[in-house]
């Protein structure tokens, strides 16, 4: 019997709502074995997320974020900048390599900031249900039942 872990599918969705999307994105041409930057996601409140990912190299104007249509991207593209000195890289363990990350947002899950921090880049993200939306309580009303007394004769 194989099993199916379902974990990788959780990993680049924020809000768990659109989770069969994502499904069907594993058939897309990356095949979802996209691992560039390392990425963590945290539950920070009731209705708080923050992407963390590690851009080391990598400053802000290198960096650009994009909330559009339920998804949240994510580019990276180092400039090259000329080396004045004589000496050469033996072994090159940064990646400065450019990358495109997408996160799928569920429903109304909004982009709040993002801060490049350490070599992290952290965004915030916020999950705000409209209140037509949000559940309501219903008060029930019991009909009070009269009971017509019957006259003595």
């Amino acid at each position: 019997m194989r099993n199916f872990d379902p974990s990788p599918l959780y990993r680049s969705t924020v809000g768990f709502d659109r989770l069969f999307g994502m499904l069907d994105s594993l058939g897309g041409p990356d095949g979802g074995s996209q691992s560039y930057p390392p990425y963590n996601i945290e539950r920070t409140g009731e209705n708080a997320y923050r992407v963390t990912m590690a851009v080391a190299g990598f400053g802000e104007a290198d960096l650009s974020v994009e909330a559009k249509e339920h998804t949240l991207t994510v580019k990276g593209e180092r400039k090259e900048q000329p080396d004045n000195t004589e000496s050469e890289v033996l072994y090159r363990g940064i990646a400065a390599r450019s990358f495109e990350r997408r996160f799928q947002l569920a429903d109304h899950v909004e982009v709040r900031g993002a801060q490049l921090e350490n070599g992290l880049l952290h965004i915030d993200l916020v999950r705000e249900i409209p209140e037509a939306m949000k559940p309501r309580t219903i008060a029930i009303n019991a009909k009070s039942q009269k009971q017509v007394e019957a006259v003595a004769a």
